[in-house]
C-alpha cells in the first residue's frame, strides 16, 4: 500500500489499470521505473529533482535573502502553490550537524536575512524552530513562522481550542 491510498482506492486503481490497454500499464511501470532511477534529492536544499540541482536552486529570479525551512520535501509545493513565497527552501527533516552545517552554508552563501518557518504548529516543532535559531545565531537574521489560527471556511465548533487561542492571540485589525 502507498500512504493515503487504502484497500479500496488500491483496488479501484489496480482494475482502473488492467481494463486499459496493455500499453497504459506497461508505460506507468516504465515511467514509475524512471522515476525511481532518476529522482533524487537536490544537493543545495533537499527537494526532489532529476538533476543535482532542483529548478527552485537554479531559479536565479529567486530572492536570495530569504529562504523557507520546512520539513519534507511534498511541504515545497503546498508553499509554492500558495504563490505566497518568493525565496529559496531548505529541508530540514532531522537535526543533525551534517544537516545544520548544509543550513549554515546556504544562509551564509545566499546571505539569508529572513528565514520562515513553514512547519506544523506543535510544542515540539517549536522547540525544533528555537533550535534551528540557536545554531544560526551567528547570523544577522528574522526567523518568522507561519501563522495559525481558523481555516477559512470552517466553523469555530470544528476548531480545536488551541487553534482558536492563537487565533484570538494573533488577531488583526480591520
Amino acid at each position: 500500500m502507498l500512504p493515503g491510498i487504502g484497500k479500496k482506492s488500491a483496488m479501484r486503481m489496480a482494475f482502473y489499470i488492467v481494463r486499459q490497454d496493455k500499453s497504459y500499464g506497461l508505460k506507468l511501470c516504465n515511467d514509475i521505473e524512471q522515476a525511481v532511477l532518476t529522482v533524487t534529492n537536490c544537493r543545495r536544499c533537499g527537494f526532489i529533482s532529476e538533476h543535482e540541482l532542483c529548478e527552485i536552486c537554479q531559479d536565479s529570479q529567486r530572492d536570495k535573502t530569504k529562504l523557507c525551512i520546512v520539513q519534507e520535501s511534498k511541504d515545497i509545493f503546498v508553499v509554492e502553490q500558495s504563490r505566497s513565497f518568493g525565496g529559496y527552501y531548505f529541508v530540514l527533516d532531522d537535526i543533525n550537524e551534517t544537516n545544520i552545517d548544509r543550513l549554515r552554508q546556504l544562509v551564509d552563501s545566499h546571505q539569508s536575512a529572513e528565514i520562515l518557518f513553514a512547519i506544523s504548529p506543535s510544542l515540539a516543532n517549536d522547540s525544533f524552530m528555537l533550535f534551528v535559531e540557536d545554531k544560526l545565531k551567528q547570523f544577522d537574521i528574522k526567523f518568522h513562522k507561519i501563522a495559525q489560527g481558523i481555516p477559512t471556511g470552517v466553523g469555530l465548533e470544528n476548531v480545536d481550542i488551541l487553534s482558536v487561542a492563537k487565533a484570538i492571540d494573533g488577531k488583526m485589525t480591520i
